[in-house]
């Protein structure tokens, strides 16, 4: 098959990593897989009953829409948005489904605020905490060289932690799994093999553009974006990051973007390996249940697409994380 000459890279679990990128991202949901294309997402979940069911959607992407979100930055951020939209929409459908007919769904209002609830915390997390806790000790530090170097490690050091407990706990397993299955139903995809379990099997379980790449890039990049403003009042240090949220975020997706589009080279996939290696905490191995879930995902979408549209999505930057 076309996938197993075409790339003979090993990723550091020791399975193969496909030579290109493609137009296409996902997300594990509960006993699931959403999978987006730039006209299309699906998400196929495992039912109760063992049957796989599936639900697709239209999808006009605000880049297609308005030209100037595709400009470098801009991108990332609309991107950003677009996803988690997308991303929290999979799981209300996913969670309907485990829930079952009997039970009342969740409603959209619900979800929309679960979904800026969880932004708010992630910024106060990673941002906030930091740069208050720092700013405690600000007058010892008496630098802003090492104000700076002390939020940096600070704000690294809670995010390993967050990763460290969520792989901890148990009940997420199963979703970790169906990450594992995501990625290497992509990378099966991207290598140009057939769609079976069997042969994403062979692919890695990490994926140069996944989320946990994305945001260990963006802990790297605030470390340096934040240098520059030095040592004010510490309500203007809180506000500048939050502010600098969004320009954090197109950054990184520049980063994880040319990670994407330049993986076979050597340096680069030096430079991807400390990512690489933290998704070992937010994946597992799938079995080929998991697997065919993702891969009917997959299918829905790639068969769903206008192929011309897929051909230009790459120069009209239009890349999804993984």
């Amino acid at each position: 098959m076309s996938g197993e000459a075409e790339q003979a890279t090993l990723l550091p679990d020791g399975r193969l990593m496909a030579g290109r990128d493609a137009p296409v991202g996902g997300q594990a949901v509960l006993e699931g897989v959403m999978m987006r294309g730039i006209g299309l997402w699906a998400v196929s979940m495992r039912e109760p009953n063992g049957e796989i069911t599936t639900r697709s959607f239209p999808l006009k992407s605000v880049l297609q829409r308005y030209k100037v979100l595709r400009l470098p930055v801009l991108r990332g951020v609309a991107a950003m948005w677009e996803s988690l939209a997308i991303g929290y929409k999979a799981l209300q459908i996913a969670t309907n489904v485990q829930l079952g007919e009997d039970e009342e769904e969740l409603s959209t209002a619900a979800w929309v605020g679960a979904m800026v609830l969880s932004l708010v915390l992630a910024v106060g997390l990673f941002f906030v905490i930091p740069v208050g806790l720092t700013s405690l000790i600000k007058d010892s530090l008496d630098s802003s060289l090492l104000f700076w170097l002390v939020e940096g490690v600070l704000r690294t050091a809670i995010f390993f932690a967050y990763l460290l407990l969520l792989a901890k706990v148990p009940d997420l397993r199963r979703v970790f799994e169906y990450h594992g299955a995501e990625h290497k139903t992509i990378a099966c995809y991207e290598g140009g093999s057939e769609l079976t379990p069997e042969n994403a099997e062979r692919y890695s379980r990490l994926h140069p553009r996944c989320g946990t790449s994305f945001l260990l890039i963006v802990m790297v990049i605030a470390i340096f974006m934040f240098a520059p403003i030095g040592l004010p009042a510490w309500y203007w240090l809180v506000l500048s990051r939050i502010l600098g949220v969004p320009l954090i975020a197109g950054l990184s997706f520049e980063a994880i973007r040319w990670f994407g589009r330049n993986r076979t080279k050597r340096w680069v996939r030096g430079l991807m390996w400390p990512g690489l290696q933290l998704q070992r905490l937010t994946t597992r191995e799938p079995d080929h249940d998991q697997l065919a879930v993702a891969i009917v995902a997959m299918k829905t979408v790639v068969e769903g697409e206008d192929p011309a549209d897929l051909a230009r999505a790459a120069d009209a930057g239009l890349e999804v994380a993984a």
